[in-house]
């Protein structure tokens, strides 16, 4: 998945209005104008269409962290200049707040069943021996899971 795929399904399964998102990257220190907003959220072929950097997905996913849980005290943590699925994996589930059980049923619900350690492996460290890649098919089938579960009566 692109990060303007992730932004997309992201700004769509939380009804995330343009003006909304430039509050969230606000929320991260990071001052973006709707005119982007808008270019991130074009389609590929389009030609207003602009690459989502992965400083720029990550700066909206710290401010979507703040967005839903509140801006803690202090400086806002920076953005990471790479960013891989199991990143934005993470950073949604600190978002959503989800336990382990929650993601658990999200993946049961999409016909994709996990063991807890399957998916602890998500959340380990790259160089722990039992670290895993989370794929692109993981990720959005996370992310059309949590979309069936706050849009349930929506086919998209």
């Amino acid at each position: 998945m692109t990060n303007n795929d992730i932004f997309r399904r992201i700004r769509y399964t939380f009804d995330l209005k343009d003006n909304t998102i430039v509050k969230i990257f606000a929320l991260a220190d990071v001052s973006v104008t709707q005119e982007q907003v808008t270019a991130w959220l074009k389609k590929d072929e389009d030609d207003a269409f602009v690459t989502m950097k992965n400083k720029e997905l990550a700066s909206f996913l710290n401010g979507f962290i703040s967005f839903k849980r509140g801006k803690r005290e202090g400086p806002q943590p920076a953005p990471e200049a790479q960013l891989n699925n199991n990143m934005v994996f993470q950073k949604l589930r600190i978002a959503l707040n989800m336990k382990a059980e929650d993601i658990l049923e999200v993946f049961d619900q999409m016909g994709l069943p996990l063991s807890p350690h399957e998916l602890s492996a998500f959340f380990r460290k790259p160089s722990h021996k039992n670290y895993r890649e989370c794929k692109d098919q993981m990720l959005r089938n996370f992310l059309m899971g949590v979309q069936r579960q706050l849009r349930p009566n929506d086919n998209g």
